[in-house]
């Protein structure tokens, strides 16, 4: 069944359906679901699909020649004629395609770093010959530093040639609840921070089998599918895994600035900075600033952007050892308390995306501009502060305040008054409170809710 990726599958559509040449470039990080959207996009269309391998230029034009005979006959060639080079098949797809076409290569950067004229003769024959042509060009790639620069970026021969993109992102909750109907609500935001909404692995969760049952068998047996995956993921994208083991070991157990990374990995300051710019390339970790703040702020913090990441190296990385030995259960049995502190990022995530629904739907006091965490100082108090979330309107006339709890407990009317205190330190004429919970209100609390002041239980949020 697939699911998700409606409003891609109408675009993508809609280009095919333009009646002229169009080229899609499609991109975003592994297992993300990128040719899950491109393999039901063209299930019902003549298409040729390629997937280029880590290899020499001779292997993936053997392989290119056989997609191209398989695509174009719509047969099933064990073996085809190799082409002499990659301008003898794109002069074959030219001579031999007049009827509606896909043409698809699936993880370019693999064939265009086999053979480095490759950009350069797709970009000719596309200003040459098929600009005139109704066909369609699908690039897609998982290495989003090369497609950004490579494929997209002013500097590529391909600069110009595409008609569209799309960075794929994972999940956002909602979405991901669809693939588990028979777990509650609770089970659901445990899946949805384990795997943080990537497609692949929400697809290795059992539904028939509790979290528990399902984080013993992904992450804490040998066996499981995602005891390894950070691993091999790094070792596939980046050189040096030790070192990028050790940053994303210290921001996952609670090292935000740089320095403090730095330190924990043992590395100058500098050198984690060039390593961080990596590991935000890949989308594995997010540069995060105040909302607010200007641009050259200083309070600049580093967060895991993956909850997959967050979740693994949190728990799984220090006992490697031990689950490798079959003791898993009692890994589990040792760290299941501190999975609701685990929970609290991935709350705050699922109360923001609630929070741009409820905008998108017209249901807030206002349209807010953006929307997002606050830290800094508090001169009232002459104290660090945080405020989980700020939403606030174009004209900074009005503004939301959120608080988002993931705890057994329910939420005091103290935390209402702190966070009314908070917000004093901004001038915002009117304001709003929202206290999001997992386990409710206390009655003293409730007796504050009024239309300033929402007491939103997560059961009630989706």
């Amino acid at each position: 069944m697939f699911i998700g990726r409606n409003e891609e599958l109408k675009s993508l559509t809609g280009y095919y359906n333009s009646g002229k040449y169009e080229c899609a470039v499609i991109y975003g990080r592994r297992r993300v679901g990128k040719t899950e959207l491109i393999t039901e996009f063209v299930k019902d269309k003549k298409h040729i699909y390629f997937t280029a391998v880590e290899g020499t230029y001779q292997k993936n034009l053997d392989m290119l020649s056989k997609a191209v005979f398989n695509g174009l006959d719509g047969g099933i060639h064990v073996s085809s004629p190799t082409f002499a080079d990659f301008a003898d098949c794109l002069d074959h797809i030219y001579n031999h395609s007049q009827e509606k076409l896909v043409v698809i290569i699936d993880e370019y950067p693999y064939f265009a770093q086999s053979e480095q004229s490759v950009s350069s003769v797709l970009q000719q024959y596309i200003d040459h010959k098929f600009q005139r042509r109704d066909i369609m060009f699908i690039l897609c790639g998982s290495s989003m530093s090369f497609m950004e620069k490579q494929v997209m970026g002013n500097k590529s021969p391909l600069y110009g040639r595409r008609t569209c993109q799309y960075k794929l992102q994972p999940f956002d909750f909602k979405t991901s609840m669809e693939f588990h109907g028979g777990f509650d609500k609770r089970e659901q935001a445990v899946v949805y921070a384990i795997t943080g909404g990537i497609p692949k692995y929400l697809l290795q969760i059992d539904g028939s089998k509790s979290p528990k049952e399902n984080i013993v068998k992904n992450f804490f047996s040998p066996n499981g599918l995602l005891f390894e995956e950070p691993n091999n993921l790094l070792k596939q994208e980046l050189r040096e895994p030790a070192v990028y083991n050790a940053i994303i070991t210290a921001i996952a157990t609670g090292s935000s600035k740089l320095n403090e990374i730095a330190t924990k990995a043992h590395m100058t300051t500098s050198a984690c900075s060039n390593y961080l710019k990596s590991l935000i390339s890949l989308n594995i970790v997010r540069k995060e600033l105040p909302i607010l703040a200007k641009a050259n702020a200083r309070n600049t913090i580093y967060r895991l952007n993956d909850g997959m990441f967050r979740f693994w190296y949190k728990f799984v990385y220090d006992n490697v050892s031990e689950i490798s030995m079959h003791q898993g259960e009692a890994i589990y049995t040792e760290i299941e308390q501190q999975i609701s502190d685990f929970m609290g990022e991935a709350f705050e995530d699922i109360c923001k995306q609630w929070m741009w629904r409820e905008n998108f739907a017209g249901r807030l006091p206002f349209r807010f501009k953006d929307c997002g965490r606050w830290w800094g100082t508090n001169p009232r108090r002459r104290a660090e502060q945080e405020i989980d979330l700020l939403a606030y309107n174009r004209d900074k006339t009005g503004a939301i305040f959120c608080e988002c709890k993931w705890t057994n407990e329910k939420i005091s009317d103290g935390i209402i008054v702190e966070l009314i205190d908070k917000s004093e330190m901004f001038g915002y004429g009117k304001k709003h409170y929202y206290l999001f919970s997992k386990s409710g209100f206390t009655p003293a609390a409730l007796k504050r809710a009024n239309d300033d002041v929402r007491l939103i239980s997560f059961d009630d949020m989706y």
